[in-house]
């Protein structure tokens, strides 16, 4: 008999136990695939991205290979709008279906508000739940916590566990306002009993040093409004006393949501699951981690963008290595347009370069112009949406009909358009208007025109520096010939304004009086 070399043996049962090894692998895969035959859906929501800040909508400054992919490789819309400028208010009307300017409660909120959604009020998770999904949160909630006066050193409810969610791991607020702690199914994350938080949006503790009067400690300078307490040497909106173990690291909270979101998946691979992963970047106060601190050459807003994408990225790649991506609806979108400077002194206005983050839109966060809504959208299923870019008119608030069309519920709700077709690239017929918000403010999106009507107000946020769309008279723009709004044709097209404001009014119908709601001019 010829004997075999141990070093040959060796080679063979190598060589069996990677095949042993991948067949596991690719048997895995596919387990998990039969036993998951729903769909799972993931929305991935940035905070404050605009429409020109990543590669597929035509940046040329910043690089977001991830997002590009993923845009890329599903439907991407041209006339993707959140239904708000502002964060609160999209995010109430991603989860619910509903407009915003319906719930008087609906603003940005401080870390201490109350639940704005009522917890018998529809909401994507919950309409899942009922289809047999386990629903999660993971990152950004800012929608209120409790019914006011929370004591946070107790399980804080209602939450997002009351309005769907089976698991969330959340901020409360946003991370420029205090409390500056995770919140885990209503139980602060790594809370010393002994050292109970107490939170104060109107009156410092004693003794408790503040951005305003103890300069020498801050790591980052405020610009305006982030004043109050100091955490991690960054001056935050809001009194925050105690909870120190229970404190965040802000430069490893992009790591943070992403180990949540990745092992959320992990877990619930073998059941259908609704993930809502809602990330902090670019909003300030923008803290890189250290490895991606001078990734854009654009300060930190550029190097937080830059941090979401990779981020994205390997959410991305998990999904593929638990075999779940071809099983798996994923939107990404933003909560509003882009904001350079939002309260503190980062060079984003010095280091932007060339870069256009409205991307040739006018406008930004706070404006009802178009670039304080109009953003970054897209839809991805791999093997199930063929890439396309799609000019259909759509909003986050159709996403509930449709998924509920996709899961076969017979769930609807008014405001959101069922679209499943145009969000899986099947049509291009979008919705036929659509009223959108900034502070309490709407203006009137239908075809190719958009309108906006007087308030009075500064025409300027000279803070910021966006303009806001305050203006004494109507304001019209056909956005095929002039995307940019620089031509008001109120004057010149009285036939179609009166169209836009017949059209308008009617949606608004009695939810809000034109002198009380829109505070016309």
């Amino acid at each position: 008999m010829r004997k075999i070399k141990s070093s040959s043996l060796f080679a063979i049962l190598f060589a069996s136990a990677t095949l042993f090894s991948c067949q596991n692998k690719s048997d895995k895969k596919e387990t998990t695939q039969k036993t998951n035959n729903k769909p799972n859906i993931v929305f991935i929501y940035t905070d404050d991205l605009g429409y020109g800040d990543i590669g597929a909508n035509g940046a040329t400054e910043i690089k977001t290979p991830n997002i590009d992919d993923l845009a890329n490789g599903g439907v991407r819309f041209t006339n993707g709008y959140a239904s708000s400028a502002t964060c609160t208010p999209s995010r109430y009307a991603l989860l619910t279906g509903v407009y915003p300017w319906k719930n008087k409660r609906a603003k940005i909120l401080p870390g201490t508000a109350p639940l704005i959604i009522d917890t018998e009020q529809m909401t994507v998770p919950k309409m899942l739940k009922e289809k047999g999904y386990h629903t999660g949160i993971v990152g950004k909630w800012h929608l209120g916590l409790g019914t006011g006066n929370v004591n946070w050193n107790e399980t804080v409810t209602p939450g997002p566990n009351e309005v769907g969610f089976d698991y969330s791991y959340i901020m409360a607020a946003t991370q420029d306002r205090v409390p500056t702690v995770y919140i885990e199914d209503g139980d602060v994350v790594g809370l010393d009993p002994n050292d109970p938080i107490e939170i104060n949006y109107k009156k410092n503790f004693e003794g408790q040093p503040t951005g305003k009067k103890n300069p020498e400690l801050l790591s980052m300078k405020w610009h305006h409004g982030h004043n109050s307490s100091i955490v991690n040497g960054i001056p935050r909106i809001g009194y925050m006393k105690g909870g120190e173990a229970a404190k965040w690291s802000d430069v490893d909270m992009a790591d943070h949501f992403l180990k949540g979101a990745q092992d959320y998946v992990k877990k619930h691979k073998d059941e259908p699951f609704f993930l809502y992963y809602a990330l902090q970047q670019p909003h300030v106060p923008r803290t890189p981690h250290p490895r991606f601190v001078g990734s854009s050459g654009m300060g930190p807003r550029g190097d937080v963008i830059v941090e979401a994408d990779w981020v994205i990225g390997e959410f991305i790649k998990t999904l593929e290595a638990e075999g779940l991506l071809e099983n798996t609806l994923i939107v990404f979108s933003s909560d509003n347009g882009p904001v350079l400077n939002d309260g503190y002194y980062d060079n984003a206005v010095e280091k932007l370069g060339d870069h256009t983050p409205a991307g040739g839109l006018r406008g930004g966060k706070y404006s009802l112009f178009e670039a304080g809504t109009r953003v970054p959208f897209v839809t991805y299923w791999k093997g199930k949406i063929q890439p396309t870019v799609s000019d259909a008119l759509v909003c986050q608030l159709d996403l509930l009909s449709s998924v509920a069309k996709l899961v076969d519920s017979e769930t609807r709700v008014d405001d959101s358009k069922e679209l499943l077709d145009v969000f899986l690239g099947k049509s291009n017929e979008g919705r036929e208007s659509l009223v959108i918000e900034a502070t309490s403010r709407t203006a009137f999106r239908k075809g190719d025109w958009a309108m906006i009507p007087p308030y009075d107000g500064a025409a300027k946020n000279k803070l910021v520096n966006i303009e806001l769309g305050n203006h004494k008279n109507y304001q019209l723009y056909n956005l095929k010939t002039d995307l940019g709004q620089e031509k008001n044709l109120a004057k010149s097209n009285p036939e179609k304004l009166a169209e836009m404001i017949k059209d308008y009014e009617a949606i608004l119908g009695d939810n809000k009086s034109k002198a009380e709601a829109l505070e016309l001019h």
